[in-house]
């Protein structure tokens, strides 16, 4: 997996479906621990809830677990992993807390209810793409920084930093799959003046 999306940081979001009051809790999380500290966070917030249903889905491994947290098998959990899977996110996990308001949902209602609690946690978060990246720097002189700016802006290279001293040293960001063929057009770009050096790898936001 070159590239995943998770959230950004804590979001949540709240609706009322026949007097029982649902709220979505998302929240980044790496590992299990992250994820069921979490869990108990939500939990001990909302002890007077009903339940708190909850699904975390994990990069490291593919772990993925789900619970109804005492509803019917299948209604909650299940329906809230969905979301998740659905939207293409891992490294985090969802909490939908609900308040009995004294009126049944069916087996029916609780799927789509428990489905909507994690769709509007989603929907309130702030999703991230991160990537297997590369940070390389890119000296140039004053002459050929006009070129380089150009290509960058052109290519929606992520620059990170400008240095403007004797050269000017521009800091970039790029997926590791393309680094190689921004050599490339560096080398092109200069006529093979232009210094470029790799500053560091890893999983960074893009």
């Amino acid at each position: 997996m070159a590239e995943y999306k998770t959230v950004r940081e804590f979001a949540s979001d709240e609706f009322v479906e026949k007097k029982s009051r649902f709220i979505g809790h998302i929240a980044p999380v790496s590992t299990e621990e992250e994820a069921i500290a979490f869990i108990n966070e939500m939990r001990a917030k909302y002890r007077d809830a009903t339940h708190n249903v909850y699904a975390y889905s994990l990069r490291e491994n593919q772990i993925k677990r789900a619970s109804d947290d005492g509803e019917p098998q299948g209604t909650g959990g299940v329906p809230v992993l969905n979301v998740l899977n659905g939207n293409g996110l891992v490294d985090v996990c969802c909490v939908v807390t609900r308040y009995f308001g004294g009126t049944l949902l069916g087996v029916g209602g609780l799927v789509r209810a428990y489905t909507e609690g994690a769709k509007i946690a989603v929907a309130a978060a702030d999703i991230k793409i991160m990537a297997e990246s590369a940070d390389l720097s890119v000296t140039t002189n004053y002459g050929l920084y006009g070129k380089l700016e150009h290509y960058l802006n052109e290519h929606g290279v992520l620059v990170l930093s400008t240095d403007f001293g004797a050269d000017v040293k521009t800091s970039v960001r790029l997926r590791l799959e393309e680094v190689s063929a921004f050599e490339r057009d560096v080398v092109e770009l200069s006529s093979g003046s232009a210094v470029t050096e790799k500053l560091a790898e890893g999983w960074n936001e893009m």
